[in-house]
């Protein structure tokens, strides 16, 4: 079998920053297993596939090890496709996923994902992860599969090299780590960075989902609904960000790598 297959880099408007996603347009689903071994093969933070439907597409997303409810890079690199290789002409397009009804509109700054947020309450401090950072957050926030731990510094965030292995062990999809954005990040609002290796991502380079949890919790921290914010990751990928009740807005680029065939 022949499929046609496409690699964006998103939160970007140059290839080899941003996050790298696969793209694999399929008239049918292909059976689960063989969705997982074209993710593993491709070993990217994330392969999506997407088939048509009634009034738009049905998108799902799959890790080197896991398929995922909800992510946002590859999201942006499947709108990219849709509009770009595919050549659709409506405004806005409208996905079915694990994550209920998403939607991506074309505008002057790029693309706009229209997401739900991802609630989480503050929780008591963890030892292991003051042990993956080797400095204790200000704050720890916990949400249905991720962490947020929140720092003072900016440079901590950019500069931290965790002990993966402690990670690994956290029973859940990772943790976010972020700070305000301060000193030679003060264009942005906050900064953050993702690590996941129980999924198969050491680091995700830039991730609309984490920032489903991350938007929340700095509206109420700095009593805004619209931020600029910066994953800083050695890609680094940048997200505009606007909060609408229970939805948020995330604006991004996306830059076509590769585009071909795989044989499966």
């Amino acid at each position: 079998m022949k499929l046609p297959f496409y690699q964006i880099d998103s939160f970007t408007n140059k290839v080899f920053t941003g996050n790298p996603a696969a793209v694999v347009p399929l008239q049918k689903w292909l059976p689960e297993e063989t969705m997982k071994g074209i993710a593993l093969e491709n070993n990217l933070p994330e392969t999506a596939f997407f088939i048509a439907n009634d009034g738009g597409f049905h998108l799902r997303w799959f890790t080197p090890t896991v398929e995922m409810n909800l992510c946002g890079h590859a999201t942006l690199a499947t709108a990219w496709v849709i509009y770009n290789e595919m050549k659709y002409n409506n405004s806005e397009i409208i996905f079915n996923s694990r994550s209920g009804k998403l939607t991506v509109t074309k505008n002057k700054n790029g693309m706009t994902l229209n997401f739900p947020t991802l609630p989480t309450e503050k929780s008591a401090l963890e030892d292991s992860i003051t042990k993956a950072f080797r400095k204790a957050p200000l704050e720890l926030y916990k949400g249905k599969n991720k962490w947020v731990a929140i720092y003072h510094d900016p440079n901590f965030i950019l500069n931290n090299n965790p002990d993966l292995s402690v990670i690994k062990d956290l029973t859940n999809e990772g943790i976010i780590i972020s700070a305000e954005g301060t000193g030679d990040f003060q264009e942005y609002d906050f900064v953050s960075r993702y690590f996941a290796p129980q999924i198969g991502i050491d680091e995700d380079p830039a991730t609309g989902a984490a920032h489903c949890m991350l938007a929340p919790i700095w509206a109420e921290k700095l009593n805004k609904t619209n931020f600029k914010a910066r994953q800083v990751s050695p890609r680094g990928g940048d997200l505009e960000l606007s909060l609408e009740d229970n939805r948020l807005n995330i604006t991004g680029q996306a830059v076509l790598y590769l585009k071909g065939e795989i044989y499966v």
